[in-house]
């Protein structure tokens, strides 16, 4: 007899693992606060910051890393091709991050804990890097001979004037938490998710990475740290367990008894 199998029904998110939201909030806002205001205090160390970027471009020279150049002689084929990794570099950076966590908060309350925790690690370790080793990017070194996109195509997030930028710190390309985050947004929705297109995420950093690299905002070795930084946040914060739906049928199941037990009703062996 064939039984029909009943299709598993959508587990409802586990309510007692949400935070307050409002305290989330104050959370979030806190430590985007702390970090503005790190990135500022950080700002200034422009001798220091171009000197740290000769040894950075020279090392990656000497362990054959591909040129940065490469990738940014892909983007400058077209100005549609450029100007849309611009707006992808200004626009899609916290937006991304954000509606992570809010899905999270909502669907998966256990993984945005998890989440949210890997981030605040993820973004002080930076931060710390930030100030120890400021780093100017290679769209200002002379010898990587790159093209600035933002100031040429547009649009861009920062001022013509990197030592008097009030806005943003560009001289804190070590490590790249324009990677970092766009990786934990992928693996956030790959461990919380069970769809066979939950790989697909993986997209999400890998343009991110042909972008900040085609842009010259970033070496590939700023990339190359912050998923360092990012593997000892995973070793050291666990993601919850994510339970495997249960398919129920229609009907018990019928125990099939074994060969003694068959034997002994028969009366033994024969």
């Amino acid at each position: 007899m064939m039984y029909a199998r009943s299709e598993p029904a959508q587990r409802e998110p586990d309510s007692s693992a949400r935070p307050p939201l409002v305290r989330e909030l104050l959370l979030v806002a806190g430590l985007f606060l702390v970090y503005k205001l790190g990135r500022q205090a950080a700002n200034g160390h422009v001798e220091e910051a171009f000197r740290n970027a000769g040894h950075v471009w020279s090392f990656e020279r000497a362990v054959r890393l591909p040129g940065e150049g490469a990738v940014q002689a892909l983007l400058l084929r077209g100005d549609t091709l450029v100007h849309a990794a611009n707006t992808y570099y200004a626009t899609v950076h916290f937006p991304a991050t954000l509606l992570f966590l809010l899905w999270l908060y909502r669907r998966r309350p256990r993984h945005y804990v998890w989440s949210r925790r890997i981030l605040a690690v993820l973004t002080g370790a930076a931060l710390a890097l930030h100030l120890l080793f400021p780093l100017a990017p290679p769209r200002m070194l002379d010898a990587a001979a790159l093209v600035d996109t933002g100031q040429v195509y547009g649009p861009t997030v920062y001022g013509d004037t990197p030592a008097t930028d009030s806005m943003a710190n560009q001289f804190a390309a070590m490590p790249s938490l324009h990677f970092g985050w766009a990786a934990m947004v992928a693996v956030g929705l790959i461990v919380a998710t069970r769809s066979r297109w939950r790989w697909l995420w993986l997209l999400h950093p890998a343009a991110t990475l042909l972008v900040i690299v085609g842009t010259a905002n970033h070496y590939w070795l700023d990339a190359i740290v912050v998923s360092a930084l990012l593997a000892v946040a995973f070793a050291a914060l666990r993601p919850p367990h994510t339970a495997r739906p249960r398919v129920h049928h229609p009907w018990p199941a019928i125990p099939v008894p074994s060969a003694a037990t068959a034997l002994a009703r028969a009366g033994g062996p024969r």
